[in-house]
């Protein structure tokens, strides 16, 4: 279509109607005030995901040295691939704890981690060596799990009191 003349009927149309949803769209938007809320929601999650990227994009200081377009998109690919791997292993914990509060019949709370988002890199250690060894240290889940759990009616406490 784009290769066609300027004054293309088809194109004209296609326009025309996709401008029609877009003010369908705008209208619903105005309208309904759980659409924005989603749509926030929407934005702040990749919002996150970005600065997560950036951070794990800067973690030597800003000091990314790139002598070719390839090298570039290497580090592009293996910061996405390092932040992934944060998401996972904090969607991880996450979906641990919940079988876990659920299993044990502690309806408090859930809801709280329902709405905890795994994008968090707080307790992630982004200015170290990155080492990828033949037989790595697994991490014990269940460990990770237990610990939180021991922790979380200490917290409970202290805010009670």
């Amino acid at each position: 279509m784009s290769a066609h003349a300027r004054n293309n009927r088809t194109k004209r149309a296609l326009w025309e109607y996709d401008s029609i949803h877009r003010s369908l769209y705008l209208l619903n938007y105005i309208d309904s005030p759980s659409l924005r809320q989603n749509v926030q929601k929407a934005v702040n999650r990749d919002e996150n995901y970005h600065q997560l990227r950036r951070s794990v994009s800067f973690a030597s200081f800003g000091k990314l040295r790139f002598k070719t377009d390839y090298e570039h998109d290497l580090w592009s690919e293996c910061s996405r691939l390092i932040s992934n791997c944060i998401i996972f292993y904090n969607a991880s914990i996450l979906s641990r704890l919940l079988e876990h509060k659920h299993k044990a019949g502690q309806m408090q709370g859930i809801d709280e981690i329902k709405n905890i988002s795994p994008i968090a890199w707080q307790h992630i250690n982004l200015h170290g060596r990155y080492e990828f060894q033949k037989q790595p240290d697994l991490l014990s889940l269940d460990a990770i799990i237990q610990g939180l759990t021991e922790w979380a009616p200490q917290r409970d406490a202290a805010s009670a009191a």
